[in-house]
């Protein structure tokens, strides 16, 4: 069992603390929200005062932060993790920021003696609170293998993709996909119901077919019943579409399809939508289709 010092306990830290701490491990975490260092005292975790104190014993210290800004201010900002931590420390930093930061981490780590991975995570809060997360690590082969017993206490899909910043490479990836099929069953459903087919029954057939998807398969009954609950809100896919975004252009590849799904997901967060769930793009493909809106 590792010490482990857990900066960040939103919607998704919580979760994945907790279960660290029922797992065994000597968790301390820190968060601004004194509601999330109550929840995870009350799974068997210890409540830090500052980072510092979250992370000076820690053998792993794993950071789930909103953004690069907040990435950056926490590790590498004066009084930060790095002048904090011991030689040889563990940080895994599990945040969706841009894959160039993630390497100044690393680079920055390393010339403390600290080992970094960068591996965020898909699955969003039902994936963390299941410990069901697929996790996508960049960095050394040694240092995921090191991490891996804490990764597998999160997540059933754990990978080694490449060095660091590949971890922020794929989690692009996989976001520009899930917005993209996001932007297609909205329309498969608009299309259904204009033409007065059943949307649920239209949906449960291409579930089953060769356009079946994790996302028909958990949130096509959601999306037409017009639920939006957040399991992941259009404000960070917005986010995460930007990083995608930036890293094609960083690379000199044209990505067509992200640039439309990135306008269609800017546009519900402009319409009020950005604490919806990221399956709210049906709002905004309704509206250009001229259909009336229905509430969710």
């Amino acid at each position: 069992m590792s010490r482990i010092g857990f900066i960040g306990l939103g919607v998704m830290g919580t979760p994945m603390a907790a279960h660290l701490a029922g797992a065994g491990h000597e968790v301390s975490g820190f968060d601004l929200n004194a509601e999330a260092l109550a929840k995870l005292t009350a799974a068997g975790g210890q409540a830090a005062a500052d980072v510092a104190d979250a992370v000076g014993d820690a053998e792993v210290v794993i950071t789930m932060l909103p953004d690069h800004p907040q990435v950056a201010q926490v590790v590498l900002a004066p009084g930060g993790i790095l002048d904090h931590v011991r030689p040889a420390t563990l940080l895994v930093d599990m945040s969706t920021i841009r894959p160039e930061t993630s390497i100044e981490v690393a680079k920055a780590g390393a010339d403390k003696g600290i080992r970094v991975l960068d591996a965020p995570v898909s699955g969003g809060q039902a994936g963390a609170e299941q410990a069901a997360l697929s996790i996508m690590a960049g960095g050394d082969a040694a240092d995921f293998l090191a991490a891996k017993p804490v990764f597998d206490v999160l997540g059933t899909t754990v990978v080694h993709v490449g060095p660091h910043g590949a971890g922020q490479v794929v989690k692009a990836a996989n976001q520009l996909v899930v917005g993209g099929i996001y932007g297609l069953v909205a329309e498969a459903i608009v299309l259904l119901e204009a033409s007065g087919v059943d949307a649920a029954t239209g949906l449960d057939v291409l579930a089953g077919g060769l356009a079946g998807s994790r996302i028909l398969e958990l949130k096509r009954t959601s999306m037409v019943a017009r639920e939006f609950r957040p399991g992941f809100r259009i404000d960070l896919h917005h986010k995460d579409m930007g990083i995608a975004l930036a890293a094609a252009r960083q690379s000199g590849v044209a990505l067509p399809m992200t640039g439309l799904v990135a306008q269609l997901v800017a546009a519900a967060r402009a319409r009020g939508h950005g604490s919806l769930d990221h399956s709210a793009l049906l709002k905004v493909v309704e509206e250009l289709s001229g259909r009336s809106l229905q509430e969710a």
